[in-house]
C-alpha cells in the first residue's frame, strides 16, 4: 500500500483528499498545512508520496518540491492545485514532480498513474 501525505492550506480539501485516497486504497500518513511542516512531516512520516498544492501561505509547493530534490531520495511528489497546469507552465517539469492532478480531478486512479 502506497503512504501519502496530503500537503494543502484548506482543511476541507484535506479532509475530502484523505476520504478520497483511503476509500480507494492509500494509507494516508499524515497532513500538512504549509510548505514547512511539509518538510517536517515528511522527514518524520517517510510517505511515500507526497499529494503537494502549488499555493501554499509561507513557501510554495515549487521549493518545497526543490528542498526534497535537494536533500535526494525523497517521496514522490503530485502537485495540485485549483488552478490549471497550463498557468505554470513548464515549472511542473522543473520541479522534479511525477506530474500535476488538478483539485477538480482528483482520484485514486490520477495518483497511482503517477507513483504508481
Amino acid at each position: 500500500m502506497t503512504t501519502v501525505l496530503i500537503v494543502d492550506d484548506h482543511p476541507a480539501f484535506r479532509k475530502s483528499a484523505r476520504h478520497l485516497l483511503e476509500a480507494e486504497g492509500f494509507v494516508v500518513v499524515g497532513e500538512a498545512e504549509d510548505g514547512r511542516s511539509a518538510l517536517d512531516q515528511i522527514a518524520k512520516l517517510a510517505p511515500d508520496a507526497v499529494l503537494l498544492d502549488i499555493q501554499l501561505p509561507d513557501i510554495d509547493g515549487f521549493a518545497v518540491a526543490e528542498e526534497l530534490r535537494r536533500r535526494g531520495d525523497g517521496p514522490k511528489i503530485v502537485l495540485t492545485s485549483s488552478r490549471d497546469a497550463g498557468d505554470y507552465g513548464a515549472r511542473i517539469v522543473e520541479s522534479g514532480a511525477r506530474g500535476f492532478v488538478p483539485k477538480g480531478e482528483l482520484s485514486g486512479a490520477a495518483i497511482d498513474l503517477l507513483v504508481g
